[in-house]
């Protein structure tokens, strides 16, 4: 008669590799009441696991093991396998969970993934003729793709596809690309370009102010392995760009633009840089790295105007973090682009815009005075003056003014501030409903600890500081 019985230790026991477990039997019992044949086991599996009355294991599970090892199958050995595992080994279970999991999260990253478009070369070239007078039924000669006659042809051993094309674009002895590209990385810090016309470099374009400077550049940005920092950094230590902006009215009647860099570059910041300084200045911008667009602040109805269906109707901003990241991120609708970033010339993107427009306009100090972003961080700088800024009035006026400028103010301006600072706090001591509206403008929350009276008037000189000339202009 057969009989099985399972005994569960208090304490798990450690067997090393190699060893021998050895187990002592005694029998207190008459001679024939022992034991007449036994086997022991021993496992590491669940109790619930260990099939006892043969009511534990699936009928497919019993009849593999009713098998001979040898003559089970690859796909039998493993299901009988994964069956142990997952009703007995607690890592095996916990590894698989994790591994689940981590699966999971991978799809998700990878559905978040934007698709991009790419093309993939033929096998065999398409065959590309010339079209009589345009009309594509009246076929003519047969045309060979190669580039632009006038320009170096393309390089020997390069295939004849876009692959070559984008190797004979950055072979050092192509004459353009190096000298475009190194023409506008000096429009971008100087205001102009050594050519003035950064959008064209054809038979029509305007002569450069310095030939041997931008033959060196173009020279130097190619033997650095096309390195752009190490461009960039070349040209903001350089002793031109270091000049200061201010100079001699003769100077400037002499040479309006600058072509002869006699004075360092003075012009206003690109919209995205004036919206992100502002944020930086008052502590509110978000150094979040990539992600998806962001929704900043929008005057109500602006999308509704040009949308009539789907999600692009009802624009609502973002909340939190969304509203604070850098322009970079704004989502945009080339139909109805931020009304603030395109009253600072920022192109609408409806084409390519290689230069931009640069104007100075009264709609500008409007919009830096009352748009909702300038506002709340006007709020939030003033709201560091307070609590960061020291004691007296003078020392809160001076660590706004440092942190807005870079520089110390002068006597004169600190007097000049203050007389501001102290014309607002009166005017709100009278008016004092309208300081709630002042400080409800945006989504973040002022602190409990500052005076209504003191961050409204704080406010309103923060605000004159963030629309400074010197702060949205480079010089």
């Amino acid at each position: 008669l057969a009989r099985k019985a399972m005994f569960l230790l208090d304490q798990p026991i450690e067997i090393p590799a190699g060893a021998t477990l050895r187990l002592r039997l005694i029998h207190r019992s008459v001679p024939q009441h022992n034991i007449g044949r036994f086997r022991v086991s021993a496992t590491s599996v669940l109790p619930q696991a260990i099939e006892l009355e043969g009511q534990s294991f699936p009928e497919s599970v019993r009849q593999v093991l009713a098998m001979v090892s040898s003559e089970r199958t690859k796909e039998q050995t493993k299901d009988l396998e994964n069956y142990f595992r997952e009703k007995g080994d607690h890592s095996w279970n916990r590894a698989k969970a994790d591994v689940a999991s981590l699966r999971k999260k991978l799809t998700e990253l990878e559905d978040s993934f934007s698709n991009t478009m790419v093309m993939e070369e033929l096998k065999e070239p398409r065959a590309a003729f010339v079209l009589k007078r345009g009309e594509y039924d009246k076929i003519g000669e047969q045309v060979e793709r190669s580039v632009p006659g006038i320009l170096p042809p393309m390089p020997s051993g390069v295939p004849n596809n876009r692959l070559g094309l984008a190797r004979w674009i950055v072979s050092p002895e192509n004459p353009l690309t190096a000298r475009v590209w190194v023409n506008r990385q000096w429009e971008r810090f100087f205001g102009i370009g050594l050519v003035k016309s950064i959008d064209n470099f054809g038979t029509q374009a305007d002569s450069p102010s310095h030939p041997e400077l931008l033959d060196w550049l173009s020279t130097e940005f190619v033997q650095s392995g096309w390195d752009m920092k190490s461009l960039q950094k070349l040209i903001v230590t350089s002793a031109t760009y270091r000049q200061s902006s201010q100079a001699d009215p003769q100077s400037f009647r002499s040479d309006p633009d600058n072509r002869l860099l006699a004075r360092g570059p003075r012009f206003r910041l690109p919209a995205e840089t004036v919206r992100d300084q502002a944020l930086a200045i008052s502590g509110l911008l978000v150094h979040k790295t990539g992600g998806p667009s962001v929704r900043p602040y929008m005057p109500q109805g602006v999308w509704d105007e040009t949308s009539k269906y789907g999600d692009l109707r009802g624009y609502q901003h973002d909340k939190g973090d969304g509203l604070y990241r850098r322009s970079i991120y704004t989502i945009w609708k080339r139909t109805a682009a931020p009304p603030t970033m395109l009253m600072f010339d920022t192109p609408s993107r409806e084409f390519c815009a290689v230069k931009r427009s640069r104007t100075n306009t009264p709609l500008q100090a409007l919009a830096l005075m009352n748009e909702v972003t300038y506002v709340e961080a006007a709020r939030h700088l003033a709201s560091n003056m307070i609590q960061e800024g020291g004691d007296s009035i003078d020392e809160k006026l001076r660590w706004g003014f440092r942190r807005t400028t870079g520089r110390s103010p002068s006597e004169e301006e600190v007097a000049v501030l203050k007389k501001g600072f102290l014309t607002n706090r009166d005017r709100f001591q009278r008016e004092s409903q309208s300081i709630d509206p002042l400080l409800s403008v945006g989504e973040t929350v002022h602190p409990q600890k500052c005076d209504p009276l003191d961050l409204a008037s704080y406010t309103m000189t923060a605000n004159v500081l963030l629309n400074l000339d010197e702060v949205v202009t480079k010089e």
